[in-house]
């Protein structure tokens, strides 16, 4: 009888262990989300403009599907991006969202009269920098990593504002969101 207990224990410790393991792979991904307004800019914008982004990174971190709203643009958009940057600092271009000039990246989807919503996928193609702070063009996976370590931006760029209108610091939602 004693046998057949630690067979038991032994066959239970086996499955939660399984179980652990696949909750973890299952939770291989980052859903982010974040409120785009000019009181996130540097240095801070005063502007009736707003918008939300969220984001999904894929299990093993081969692609990052996104959701950019946003409205009350005091003009005509020009471009947004995902940059690399903490909060309260200006950082580098890292992925195109939208562009309305001349040469953006291939495949950079135009941006929409506001109110706007795009959605689209950034893959390794889509990743273009910032080389100076150490994120290679095609490099997502350092780019995940910026974004589960909530040092990332969403920044919609407006004629009025060229720097950008409006902002929001991403953040994995296993550790807290930005609203």
């Amino acid at each position: 009888m004693n046998g057949l207990r630690v067979k038991l224990a032994i066959g239970v410790a086996v499955i939660g262990a399984v179980a652990t393991g696949t909750a973890a792979v299952a939770g291989d991904h980052g859903r982010l989300h974040t409120s785009l307004t000019g009181y996130e800019e540097v240095p801070a914008l005063s502007t009736n403009a707003d918008g939300s982004f969220k984001a999904t990174i894929a299990r093993g971190g081969e692609a990052i599907d996104y959701e950019l709203r946003y409205e009350d643009i005091e003009s005509n958009v020009l471009q947004a991006h995902i940059h690399f940057g903490q909060e309260g600092v200006n950082g580098g271009v890292s992925a195109f969202l939208c562009s309305n000039l001349a040469a953006p990246p291939p495949g950079t989807q135009a941006c929409p009269p506001p109110p706007a919503r795009i959605t689209g996928t950034i893959t390794a193609a889509q990743v273009v920098g910032p080389d100076v702070q150490g994120i290679g063009a095609g490099e997502l996976n350092e780019l995940v990593r910026a974004l589960r370590a909530g040092v990332a931006y969403a920044n919609v760029h407006s004629a009025t504002y060229p720097g950008g209108e409006i902002r929001g610091q991403l953040d994995d939602d296993d550790r807290g969101h930005h609203d």
